[in-house]
Formats: C-alpha cells, structure tokens, sequence
C-alpha cells in the first residue's frame, strides 16, 4: 500500500542523509479522509497521525483510541486561542504555537491541568501575509517568551511558500532551531518530505500521498 512506499522513502532519505533509521516521523496527514482510508491506515500498524481542526479530531478520535493502542494524533493546522482547552485535550503535540495570545491561552491550561501536549514553534519562513506563523526575525524572541511562560517546546515548525525551492526554508527553520537549543523539525510535506529529512526533519507530514486526494465536503 501507498503507506509502505512512504515509510520505505522515508528510510531511503534517512540512509541518504547519513541519519540513523528511525529518526523521522512519519505524521499521516488524515484531516477530511473518509474513515476507511483511516482506519485502513490504523490496520496497517501506523500510530501517528495530523489534523488540521479541532472540531474533526475531537469527533472521530476518540473511538479509535480505544480499538488502538498506542495511537498519537497532533494538530497541524492553525489554532484558535478559544480551542486551546479542547486542544490540550485531544492532542500529544500542537505544531502550530505562532502568536502570543495563543501561547498566554495554553500556558493557562498547563498550569490548571499540571501537563500540556508538546508544542512546536510555527514559523513563517516565507513571510507569507496569508500564512500563519511567526517571521524568521522575531522567532528568537517569541520562542524566549514561550519558554518564560513555562511552555514545553519540542521544536519549529514551518510550510514553504507554494513553487519556492523548499530547501532554503529547510535549512532557515534549522538554523533557528539550532541557535535556540530545540531538536524538534516539523517540516516537509508529500511533495518535499525526503529534502526536508535532508536537512534535518524529525516529523514529517504527508497526507496524499498515503490516503490519496482529499474529500472535500
């Protein structure tokens, strides 16, 4: 199936980057996918899994946590502050942290519940004006600010600008990372995942190419 092909390149582009296996993440992007590609995904053995809204995850998730075992789900697509609760409740790892009244909102979850999902810096490589994230230039600060409010970074996050060479982003998100002592890269997509391990990559997020187009409703 399409999802042995995908751990398969993964593994390649782990090779070829001289990374030892096992070292990326493969997050199944499932957001508007009929649940029998999911669940034929689940069957599969693959735990890891991406949703870009509230709403859906916390409609279709709950059931399949307890037929599988082991199951993890992140948020991947932009968050509203007034979903941060049902957020750190739904979610082992929110990659979408990119502004402060979102981070104020999640630090109070995590002092009233004593825990907080892993979260993930985005940033806006690009400095895209339509796109979520945080600009290159003030990620520095803003990840100092998250750190004051006792939040649990893992890492960055970011989404190139579409028919740009991603690479350059890649490597920038890296580069801040680095200088900010996070391990965690969240980058690359079906188009990109094997440069993104390139440079660097621990999770990467790939829908299509596993379920196949989405469902537009």
């Amino acid at each position: 199936m399409a999802l042995e092909d995908i751990v398969a390149r993964i593994a390649a582009a782990e090779r070829a980057a001289g990374r030892p296996e096992g070292s990326v993440q493969l997050i199944a992007v499932s957001k508007l996918q009929p649940p029998e590609r999911v669940e034929a995904v689940l069957q599969a053995g693959h735990r890891l899994f991406g949703e870009n809204y509230v709403q859906e995850a916390g409609a279709k998730w709950p059931a399949w946590r307890d037929r599988f075992p082991g199951l993890a789900v992140h948020m991947i697509g932009p968050l509203q502050s007034n979903k941060a609760k049902q957020a750190v409740e739904l979610f082992e790892a929110i990659h979408t942290l990119d502004r402060p009244s979102l981070a104020e909102k999640l630090a109070r979850q995590v002092q009233a519940r004593g825990g907080c999902p892993e979260l993930f810096v985005q940033v806006n490589t690009g400095a895209e004006p339509q796109k979520a994230g945080v600009l290159p230039e003030a990620a520095d600060d803003f990840i100092a600010t998250c750190r004051g409010m006792d939040l649990p970074l893992a890492g960055l996050m970011c989404i190139p600008p579409d028919g740009e060479d991603a690479r350059p982003h890649f490597r920038a998100l890296r580069e801040i990372a680095e200088r900010n002592g996070l391990s965690g890269l969240s980058m690359g997509m079906s188009s990109d995942f094997e440069v993104a391990i390139a440079e660097g990559a621990t999770h990467v997020r790939v829908g299509s190419a596993i379920f196949g187009a989405r469902v537009v409703r």
